[in-house]
């Protein structure tokens, strides 16, 4: 299977697919159940560009998610010059960006993206808190937006206001979901000095961030009606991209509302564990999506076929 999708994506250098290998390991390492609703859910001419795309943005994290924030910056420059170089020449040293390049010939949005990505991480690197909404949104349109469209690009519609519904509902998809990665996160980013639920909502709650209480728990809610309200204006984005791509994008906004539940039970005992969403619902969900997509090709399948009758037995 990975063989063949290397083959539809484009990827026949031996060379190159050895570094498309490579970082399908790492990304089935970091990323299993992302990796398995894509290795399921997508065409298989995607999945290659779609494991680069996550393998850069793994990569870009790590290099840039410890020390003091000198030294992160530092990581970033020195990154983004890597990056600019592999680009300009067309080669790099480094497997990851090899693959980033290739999949940028063949999808060209993905270079805008990279640059925006690069852009925002400044501010990932710099922030420390975030004060209220206002600031929470520009966090989430300079980076984590630019962040999930270098992949989200890939399954993008052509027509301009398709697409223009789709890169909305995106926005509205990754502010859901930042606001439940900073809860469920939420024990572990207090711990490093860095809570990402708006200051001014924890004190408008009066809500302790070490312990768990009420204020705490009326605090969760609050942040989780915001993130429905999102998820809830996500409805139209698998109806604006191509059929093969539905059960993916369903998926992914389907494991977001898992996620939203999860942290709505943990409530205010996020002030000293994580949460995530129920395993058996996650596996659940993707059979759904998988036998959903096994339908659409059938179908698919039985339009090509000839239509001519056959020769009945006498």
């Amino acid at each position: 299977m990975w063989k063949q999708s290397l083959d539809r994506a484009g990827v026949r250098e031996p060379g190159l697919r050895r570094d498309y290998t490579e970082q399908r390991r790492a990304v089935r390492k970091f990323a299993t159940a992302e990796y398995a609703a894509a290795r399921l859910l997508l065409p298989a001419a995607l999945l290659p560009h779609v494991v680069a795309a996550v393998a850069f943005m793994h990569d870009t994290d790590d290099r840039i998610d410890s020390g003091a924030p000198a030294e992160r910056a530092a990581a970033l420059e020195e990154w983004g010059g890597l990056v600019r170089k592999a680009f300009a020449e067309g080669d790099s040293e480094l497997a990851v960006l090899r693959c980033l390049v290739r999949t940028a010939e063949r999808h060209p949005n993905v270079r805008a993206y990279v640059d925006e990505f690069l852009r925002g991480s400044e501010r990932e690197v710099a922030w420390r808190a975030i004060a209220d909404d206002e600031e929470l949104e520009q966090y989430v349109r300079e980076y984590s937006l630019p962040a999930l469209m270098l992949t989200a690009c890939l399954l993008a519609p052509a027509d301009p206001s398709a697409r223009a519904a789709f890169t909305d509902g995106c926005h509205r998809l990754i502010r859901a979901m930042q606001r439940i990665d900073f809860l469920e996160d939420l024990s572990e980013d207090v711990r490093v000095g860095r809570p990402g639920v708006p200051a001014d909502a924890v004190a408008r709650h009066g809500a302790d961030l070490t312990r768990p209480s009420a204020a705490l728990g009326r605090l969760v809610e609050e942040q989780m009606d915001r993130a429905a309200t999102d998820l809830a204006a996500t409805a139209p984005l698998a109806g604006v991209v191509d059929p093969s791509y539905r059960p993916f994008v369903r998926a992914l906004v389907g494991v977001q509302r898992l996620r939203l539940d999860a942290v709505r039970r943990a409530g205010a005992s996020l002030a000293t564990r994580s949460s995530g969403p129920a395993a058996p619902a996650a596996a659940l969900l993707l059979l759904r999506e998988t036998a959903a997509r096994a339908g659409l090709r059938a179908t698919q399948k039985a339009r090509k076929e000839p239509t001519g009758a056959r020769p009945q037995q006498e």
